[in-house]
């Protein structure tokens, strides 16, 4: 039997968790470079993963396949396909700059907390959200994704509001109270999400008899399973809302700016630019290939809501003063060109939207972290105590700089490819909902620029003198995804030749294809 590498890329974190949340409770430094070293040997895993796996083979590789529940038709399934391989790799390089990045977030002498916050726990946790996140983007199963889609939720529980920010603008007993109130507003929208798909799981079951992904798609391509018209409506529209929820799509984002405000930095990141991933994901591997009719017939309204979040997390972008609350609506924004790319039905589009997932959680990791740094030397996440700081922190905002150029998608870094083909994919088949989406790159650029303007540029601010430039540690951590940025912009092709062949299959299970170019005729 071949040598299960996907199960050890998920089980490998989940082992240092345990092995992390283990250490002695006063040897910090050894479970801080225990966790980094777990993450390292992940994104080994999943570097191996990403080599063995052949674009040109078949749909699902390196799967994995056991018996588990046999009562109730439930196996252990992994697989992946070119998409899966692009965010388990995603996942694995994020974690270890988001550890480093979140070296001293809970050590109660760096963040002058008469709490105790054990370090141990917070490191074990974001190796046990890494191990869930990866599980999910391997699993099969459709019973198998639902439990770590659902068990994630737990260990980011206690990220949001056990280590929460503590530079937001309260006090010590108000910022608990906030931390509280963002944690369980994450944990009640989600669930909700969760209980309605678990509905729509046991629906899928009755009408399939199992919970095999592959045998599903497989019996409904050649006709030995055929849904109700309304059965498969209401089934998609239960996975739909869970992953809408995860996404987040509008109107049930409003959880994310909460959460992202009051975490940590580095959790910030885990929760925009990792966690969320599985809503979109599970849209192209779940929605799309389940339920191909019923996602054709909710597309136009679909469609609209993408729409609504570009332009609307813009907008409020444009008019935030919290800096991580704006990089969280910058993100529901972000999200919305993600969907909408999906749901065109095109080849271009669903490309683009999976490498959009991909750039926009290097981007968005890039960005945030940086501000991270910049909001742990001044002690305020409010846009209006910060300027001049290009004047004595140069390096800090010249990488701010960039990681705002990618996120507005600047041509040369990575997000201007995802993002130009989800609107040319848009466009070819709706461009009314194209053209009024190219307003959110316009939002786009004025929300990152207005926000270097305020913070880095002009006269120094007394409050700002003393900010000091980036440390080692935190070159470590923003330096290599500048480089990624760099790298994916200028040469996006090891990821297009990744994800293609999956985007084929994927457009072949709604049996769409891309339209043909009008081209009017010339004229003598």
């Amino acid at each position: 039997m071949s040598f299960p590498l996907l199960t050890a890329t998920a089980v490998l974190p989940a082992v240092g968790a345990i092995a992390t949340a283990a250490v002695p409770a006063k040897q910090r430094t050894a479970a801080k470079w225990l966790a980094l070293l777990v993450s390292v040997g992940t994104l080994v895993l999943a570097a191996v993963v990403a080599i063995r796996f052949d674009p040109g083979g078949g749909r699902y590789q390196l799967t994995e396949s056991h018996a588990w529940i046999a009562d109730f038709g439930v196996r252990y399934e992994l697989g992946v396909d070119g998409i899966g391989v692009a965010l388990v790799a995603l996942t694995a390089l994020l974690i270890p700059f988001v550890i480093l990045a979140g070296w001293h977030d809970a050590d109660p002498q760096e963040t002058g907390s008469t709490r105790w916050r054990p370090t141990q726990g917070f490191f074990a946790l974001i190796l046990l959200v890494e191990a869930m996140v990866i599980i999910s983007f391997e699993a099969t199963d459709v019973f198998l994704f639902y439990i770590f889609f659902e068990a994630m939720l737990i260990p980011m529980y206690f990220l949001i509001g056990g280590f929460g920010d503590r530079a937001g603008p309260h006090g010590e007993k108000e910022a608990a109270t906030q931390r509280s109130y963002a944690a369980v507003k994450f944990l009640l929208y989600n669930l909700v999400g969760g209980l309605i798909m678990l509905a729509a799981v046991i629906g899928l079951y009755v009408v399939a008899g199992n919970f095999s992904l592959q045998e599903i798609a497989a019996a409904r391509a050649n006709g030995s399973l055929d849904m109700a018209t309304n059965t498969e409506r209401w089934l998609f529209l239960g996975f739909f809302f869970a992953f809408a929820v995860k996404a987040p799509l509008w109107p049930l984002h409003t959880w994310l700016p909460n959460a992202m405000g009051e975490a940590t930095t580095p959790v910030a990141v885990l929760i925009t630019a990792v966690v969320d991933k599985v809503g979109t994901f599970a849209m192209l591997r779940f929605c799309l290939q389940l339920f191909p009719e019923a996602s054709k017939w909710a597309t136009p309204v679909i469609l609209v809501l993408a729409l609504i979040s570009i332009i609307y997390g813009a907008l409020l972008a444009v008019g935030q003063r919290d800096i991580k609350r704006l990089v969280a609506y910058a993100s529901i924004s972000h999200f919305g060109f993600i969907i909408m790319g999906i749901f065109a039905m095109t080849s271009q589009g669903q490309s683009g939207a999976t490498l959009y997932m991909v750039n926009h959680g290097i981007s968005t990791a890039a960005l945030m972290l940086v501000a991270g740094f910049l909001i742990s030397r001044r002690g305020s996440r409010l846009i209006a105590d910060y300027g001049g700081v290009q004047k004595v922190a140069p390096v800090l905002a010249g990488t701010f700089l960039i990681g705002g150029l990618a996120t507005l998608s600047l041509p040369g870094l990575a997000p201007f490819v995802s993002e130009f083909l989800v609107l040319v994919g848009t466009f070819t088949r709706y461009p009314v909902i194209g053209i009024i989406a190219t307003f959110g790159i316009v939002l786009a650029a004025l929300y990152t620029l207005v926000l270097y303007q305020r913070t880095m540029t002009g006269p120094v601010k007394p409050s700002t003198e003393g900010i000091t430039d980036l440390r080692v540690r935190e070159l470590a951590v923003v330096v290599p995804l500048i480089a990624v940025l760099i790298f994916l912009g200028v040469y996006p092709k090891p990821l297009t030749e990744l994800v293609n062949p999956a985007v084929k299959h994927t457009m072949s299970d709604v049996q769409k294809k891309d339209p043909k170019p009008e081209v009017e005729a010339a004229h003598k």
